[in-house]
């Protein structure tokens, strides 16, 4: 049962499930840019690969920390995972 209404919303749902795609999708870019292998990141960043994977596709969203620990991983600040693509 969701704590608050909100969280009910399905445009708002939507909204999120759409940023979890555009920045899973800016993970893929900007690792793929790199030439660096999924498992490589994963390893880089202390995220397990089957998460990546997910993230990468939109499948799943990051802890807050993660995503930095990501960012750091590739070199680039934080806002660079959360422009649009």
């Amino acid at each position: 049962m969701p704590t608050r209404p909100g969280q009910t919303d399905p445009e708002r749902a939507a909204a999120w499930a759409q940023r979890r795609i555009d920045v899973g999708f800016r993970i893929r870019t900007l690792r793929t840019e790199l030439g660096i292998t999924q498992e490589a990141l994963a390893l880089k960043s202390g995220v397990t690969r089957n998460v990546l994977i997910d993230v990468e596709h939109g499948r799943r969203s990051l802890l807050y920390e993660r995503l930095f620990d990501l960012a750091d991983a590739l070199g680039v600040p934080v806002t660079e995972l959360m422009q649009n693509p």
